[in-house]
């Protein structure tokens, strides 16, 4: 079947019908005044955000795996460099990072695109957990070592580890499932962030009660409660696209989305500590890759283990 006819380029075509109606919607919301100030610009940035993702996405669909395995590992190395651009990085820690970025990163993604799980799953939190400590030990540097030793594995963990699950998505044999696996990563990337964009307009519009002042003062509550169960409906509603029934999809969007909204959370305390805003420039309005990113890396592993396991 031709890749443009198939059903999951219809997902597609779906998802851009979305965007025109959601375009469509938030100008006429910001013509007649209802949504103003910096709510208007942010909504803005996020729907020209969604294009960008959306027409990425689309564009990688007709790439093939190859195509978003190798753009997933681009992100990773956009990450990787934002995480370690504001950790406590010192001259003696150079080696440590260089094989991070030019060694781990790409034979993560390879092992991932080459379908070797158990190494792929073995790879940072047990090899490089063991081993990048020795590189930065025998530099002979004892100051700080816990620390900057432990925010290396920290990022190796966050920017390659968990995003390098998504394309790994790619690589499951689901039987009986009719679509492509890249429309579980779609499905995937479009409740979650779909959730982020809820969340923040529950909260602007019903929020009374912070969630974490301290760590995100945006959140709160009812922003919370509003934005996962509107991306779960989501979910819901685009079931006919997943190997699950409707109840199931609602299920794993719950879970999903609950570990995206915690990522997200403690990407911002990594933030806070740090004393920046956002995780870079990279994205308009939006901050950096890991500000976009920073739901995924812990929602991609929970639902990767929830298809290959058959948990549903």
């Amino acid at each position: 079947m031709d890749r443009f006819h198939s059903p999951s380029a219809f997902f597609f075509y779906g998802l851009f019908a979305f965007l025109l109606l959601a375009s469509a919607v938030a100008r006429l919301l910001i013509r007649s005044g209802r949504v103003r100030g910096e709510m208007a610009g942010n909504l803005a940035d996020r729907i020209r955000a969604w294009w960008v993702m959306i027409g990425v996405l689309a564009l990688i669909f007709t790439l093939g795996a190859g195509a978003i395995t190798l753009f997933f590992a681009l992100c990773s190395m956009a990450g990787l460099r934002e995480f370690a651009t504001i950790t406590h990085t010192r001259r003696d820690d150079h080696d440590g990072l260089a094989i991070a970025f030019y060694a781990v990163l790409p034979l993560q993604y390879l092992l991932v695109y080459f379908e070797v799980p158990v190494f792929a799953a073995l790879l940072i939190p047990v090899y490089c957990f063991l081993l990048l400590p020795v590189v930065t030990v025998l530099k002979g540097e004892v100051q700080g070592f816990l620390t900057r030793v432990s925010e290396t594995q920290w990022a190796l963990m966050v920017c390659v580890y968990c995003v390098s699950h998504i394309p790994a998505i790619l690589t499951l044999d689901i039987p009986g499932y009719r679509y492509s696996a890249f429309t579980l990563v779609a499905w995937l990337i479009l409740v979650v962030q779909a959730s982020d964009v809820l969340q923040y307009v529950w909260g602007k519009a019903l929020g009374r009660h912070l969630l974490a002042p301290r760590v995100s003062p945006s959140k709160t509550v009812e922003g919370l409660v509003g934005g996962v169960l509107s991306a779960s409906a989501l979910g819901v509603a685009l079931a006919p696209f997943t190997p699950f029934g409707w109840w199931q999809a609602g299920l794993v969007a719950l879970t999903v989305t609950t570990f995206g909204f915690l990522g997200g959370l403690i990407m911002s305390a990594i933030k806070r500590d740090r004393g920046v805003k956002d995780w870079g420039t990279l994205v308009q309005g939006h901050g950096g890759i890991l500000d976009r990113l920073d739901s995924l890396v812990f929602s991609a592993p929970v639902f990767l283990h929830i298809l290959a396991w058959g948990w549903l």
